[in-house]
């Protein structure tokens, strides 16, 4: 396939009973694929969506236990807050997560230390699409179709119906560019950068 670069499509905060299958379903229908960072609470209260996102064969990737400002907690607080979910997803979907993304991308040396420690590579974002602002969808599409080959979109799994509507108009905003959503995997001699400043992860074939 002759492409224009690879892209990652990534959605934090699920599982989410309102907004998790139905994205499931549009990723399905356009053979994209996602990751999915995982909000240990809300594994723990949807369990099956979690299994979903395994099934459907998406990425799944650590985003903590209750979802706090790391470098604000203390660095065993985020040691047990990064553990627990590992533990967690382990168990839910026989899976270990690779990848790691900070709430809030709050993170210091420390804190990438600490996801280190538990196999865990910290995993940022070139594209804020906003969504979690309660951006319309329009707003939505609009950002993410900025995205660079080789560069992230952040995106949630919250619910939020603005989300949803928006992927298959993304998915064809970067089908038209010529980029394919990828999958997200640790970048050769990566350096740690907040947001787009420097990267540790790259984005390759699915």
């Amino acid at each position: 396939m002759n492409t224009a670069g690879y892209v990652g499509l990534t959605f934090d905060d699920g599982p989410n009973p309102a907004s998790t299958g139905r994205l499931l379903e549009t990723l399905a229908e356009n053979g994209a694929t996602a990751t999915f960072f995982i909000w240990g609470v809300h594994a723990q209260q949807n369990p099956e969506l979690l299994v979903s996102v395994r099934e459907a064969g998406m990425a799944i990737g650590n985003h903590t236990y209750t979802h706090p400002y790391l470098t604000r907690i203390g660095p065993l607080a985020a040691y047990d807050e990064i553990e627990r979910t590992q533990q967690l997803i382990q168990a839910i979907t026989g899976r270990t997560p690779t990848l790691f993304r900070p709430p809030y991308g709050d993170t210091d040396d420390q804190i990438r230390s600490v996801a280190a420690r538990l196999g865990l590579i910290e995993t940022l974002w070139t594209v804020d699409t906003r969504d979690w602002t309660g951006a319309p969808t329009e707003a939505i599409v609009r950002a993410a179709s900025t995205v660079a080959p080789g560069g992230v979109i952040l995106m949630h799994d919250n619910g939020s119906q603005s989300t949803v509507d928006a992927v298959p108009l993304i998915l064809r905003v970067l089908a038209d560019r010529g980029l394919v959503p990828g999958r997200i995997v640790p970048a050769e001699n990566g350096v740690a950068g907040k947001n787009g400043t420097g990267k540790t992860t790259t984005v390759v074939a699915p």
